[in-house]
């Protein structure tokens, strides 16, 4: 497919305001903003940029659709939005004006976006999900199109690279359901496989009604805990893909959602009374981890490589995401990459979380560790967010 640039002329900038309150956004990671925060440290400053762009646009999203009382206008509102941002008039907010700089820049076709809304509305519709397959769907709209568009903004285009990151989103995003399974419930939400639940003798309407851990609930977070693994080491292939530069912060991603795995593990498989959180020293060792993983290049197609098609809930975003583009929309004036505006954003985002991070810093030295592991735990999100 040809994927749609566009230009931003002069007139439709807009001033830098005073201030800009981007927080975390749970549409790119369900859990909260402190894992993106520390992977997104390990990536260069070129690609930091625009990730950080499309997290803030990620984040005004969802909260959009989360705190208003009319969803479907805010779903229309949005599809709006990213009409004027394809048509190279966004509108004068910084979000969709980093969103423009980052579509126009970095080729990112409209169906990645629009399958994102798609994921969101999904959730204010309380959708169902039958099958493991329907989960898959699920998971490639709130999650695999944001590994596809970062794909992309690391100057990726490979179908083999473009279906392991896809993998790691719906990786990702199993990973999310199994640790929020009692807080989803609560919001009258429910993710898991509903045939897997029947299969162990579970009503799911009964259960949402009243959601209490049991033997066979355990039995269903554990087979979705074992397909995160199985699509985690699926995703590990495609990172040697990558730009060599960032690799360590997508192998960080990875490997600090897994762990959320291990964790529920750990708490006997009961993700309705508690929920499983990666302790800050855990997450250090494991960004340490990451950073000292020996990296390794590889083209699509190598001999010593078998590369396995993409998931079928995400080929869509694989094709769409590989195709051409046209290189007669390259005329006409677009904007230079280091434009004041996006830099300031990515600053002060930076600022503000470094602060944040200085204070949780203090609670250590004041709080016992259990009340710090507390005031840690990522905040849930309705989509995987994108978190």
């Amino acid at each position: 497919m040809t994927a749609t640039l566009l230009t931003l002329p002069e007139a439709n900038r807009a001033p830098v305001p005073e201030s800009f309150d981007l927080k975390a956004c749970r549409a790119l990671m369900r859990g909260g903003s402190k894992t993106f925060f520390a992977a997104s440290l390990l990536l260069p400053p070129r690609i930091r940029m625009a990730a950080t762009a499309l997290y803030a646009f990620c984040r005004v999203a969802d909260d959009l659709i989360d705190d208003g009382q009319d969803k479907p206008a805010a779903i229309r509102e949005l599809e709006q939005r990213l009409d004027a941002v394809y048509q190279a008039r966004p509108h004068q907010v910084e979000s969709d004006l980093a969103l423009a700089l980052v579509v126009h820049q970095h080729q990112i076709p409209r169906v990645l976006l629009d399958a994102l809304l798609q994921g969101f509305a999904w959730d204010a519709q309380q959708r169902r999900y039958e099958t493991i397959e329907d989960l898959h769907g699920y998971a490639a709209r709130v999650a695999s199109t944001v590994g596809a568009m970062m794909t992309l903004i690391m100057g990726i285009r490979s179908a083999e690279a473009l279906a392991r990151a896809c993998d790691l989103g719906v990786a990702m995003q199993l990973t999310n359901i199994a640790r929020d399974v009692g807080e989803d419930a609560r919001a009258g939400r429910l993710y898991l496989p509903r045939d897997w639940m029947r299969e162990e003798g579970l009503n799911p309407e009964g259960w949402l009604r009243n959601p209490k851990h049991s033997t066979g609930l355990a039995r269903v977070v554990e087979r979705l805990l074992i397909e995160a693994d199985r699509l985690y080491k699926r995703a590990e292939s495609g990172i040697a893909l990558l730009p060599r530069d960032c690799q360590a912060a997508i192998r960080a991603a990875g490997f600090v959602y897994s762990e959320i795995g291990r964790e529920v593990e750990r708490k006997e498989l009961n993700s309705v009374d508690t929920r499983a959180v990666v302790s800050s020293r855990r997450k250090l060792l494991l960004l340490g981890k990451a950073l000292t993983w020996p990296t390794r290049m590889r083209r699509p197609g190598d001999s010593d490589s078998h590369w396995e098609p993409a998931l079928h809930a995400t080929q869509f975003l694989v094709e769409a995401s590989a195709g051409t583009y046209d290189a007669a929309l390259h005329e006409g004036p677009h904007v230079a990459a280091d434009d004041g505006r996006v830099v300031w954003l990515i600053d002060l985002f930076e600022r503000r979380e470094v602060e944040r991070l200085r204070r949780h810093d203090e609670l250590f030295k004041n709080r016992g560790a259990a009340d710090l592991q507390r005031s840690h735990g990522e905040s849930p999100a309705p989509v995987p967010s994108a978190g």
